[in-house]
């Protein structure tokens, strides 16, 4: 009987009987605690994260239309198609382009080993819409290039005739991705992705732009349907006038041997040109002085 009272006195006692519950209290109590803290904590870095997110993208994408906006040049080189036993097959290239209030006008004509010419204008409205008229090779006058033949290749290059402008900086649906360093350069990734609203070939753009001049200098271009993947490369950046711009641009075509350049021997990023310089089928823009 001693030995039971004695139990039973254990068994009431705060120190045996209470202690095991309040225990667990203080456990659960610390655990919610905890949680709110962490989601606390999370609150106070996603927004952080998206903040310099959105900062990123403000200053990657405001930095391009600008450097677009402010285009007025003329410059001539060449267009060579690189086939993978190298043999060459090179073109005289000529263009010109200038940020008119209503859009970029460009206007290039392309000339190959023998007389045949193509001549391009595109334009680009302010928001984006492009427009192509063409005179191709046989042809006398310009007719508008059908949203169809985009995607033909220039002159049997890896060049399309969506790919002589850089609409894709002006889609509305634009990301920024993880900052990657392309070889000694560090980037911003600007994913662009076309809508219902925009007239391309491409499901979207990814661009590397050095975070120091805001120039790309690496594209992939992912076409629709096939998902199949065009690679520029852009060499020899350098500063003319206050504006940045690449003397070669190598584009590659995924499941295609060889390559294509496009490489400027001479030009002008100040021409001054006017509405009168851009029309097409005039006498010959490669008569044209390039400074």
């Amino acid at each position: 009987m001693i030995f039971l009272r004695h139990d039973v006195m254990l068994s009431r006692s705060p120190k045996f009987g209470r202690h095991p519950e309040a225990k667990r209290a203080n456990c659960a109590l610390a655990a919610i605690q905890a949680s709110v803290a962490l989601l606390v904590l999370l609150s106070l870095v996603q927004p952080s994260r998206a903040f310099a997110a959105n900062a990123d993208l403000e200053t990657v994408l405001t930095g391009s239309r600008q450097r677009i906006e402010k285009l007025d040049y003329r410059v001539s080189g060449r267009l060579t198609r690189v086939e993978a036993d190298g043999k060459r097959t090179s073109y005289k290239f000529v263009a010109k382009a200038h940020w008119f209030p209503d859009g970029l006008s460009v206007l290039c004509e392309i000339s190959g080993p023998g007389s045949e010419k193509t001549s391009l204008l595109l334009h680009m409205s302010v928001s984006g819409h492009v427009t192509i008229q063409a005179v191709l090779p046989g042809e006398k006058a310009a007719s508008e290039l059908p949203f169809e033949r985009w995607n033909d290749s220039l002159v049997g290059t890896d060049f399309s005739y969506e790919d002589m402008v850089e609409s894709y900086f002006f889609w509305k649906n634009q990301k920024v991705l993880a900052p990657e360093k392309y070889g000694a350069r560090d980037c911003f990734v600007l994913k662009s992705i076309s809508g219902p609203q925009d007239r391309s070939y491409y499901d979207s753009v990814t661009s590397w732009i050095d975070t120091g001049i805001l120039y790309p200098v690496h594209v992939v271009k992912t076409l629709r349907g096939s998902g199949k993947q065009k690679e520029f490369i852009y060499y020899g950046l350098r500063q003319v006038g206050g504006l940045w711009s690449a003397t070669q641009v190598e584009a590659t075509l995924q499941g295609k041997p060889g390559s294509s350049i496009l490489a400027i021997e001479f030009g002008s990023g100040k021409a001054n040109l006017g509405r009168k310089d851009f029309a097409i089928g005039q006498a010959s823009a490669q008569g044209e002085t390039v400074k």
